[in-house]
């Protein structure tokens, strides 16, 4: 019994998984924190998707 105890708390297979929640945790702080600059950078009005965007419908313009 002793040993199967030992053995238990020796085992670190389960550390991977949660490494992995740990991350995935700091990851939607992170987030959470820069909700507003993340959305001014990637969706406003002078945002990176709406450039992509209208650089692609400019691009379709040309080619017909």
């Amino acid at each position: 019994m002793k040993n199967m105890i030992t053995a238990y708390l020796k085992d670190e297979s389960g550390q991977t998984s949660t490494e992995y929640i740990l991350l995935v945790a700091v990851v939607a702080f992170v987030i959470f924190k820069f909700k507003g600059v993340i959305e001014e950078k990637l969706v406003g009005s002078n945002g990176l998707v709406n450039k992509v965007f209208s650089k692609a419908d400019g691009i379709l313009d040309n080619i017909n």
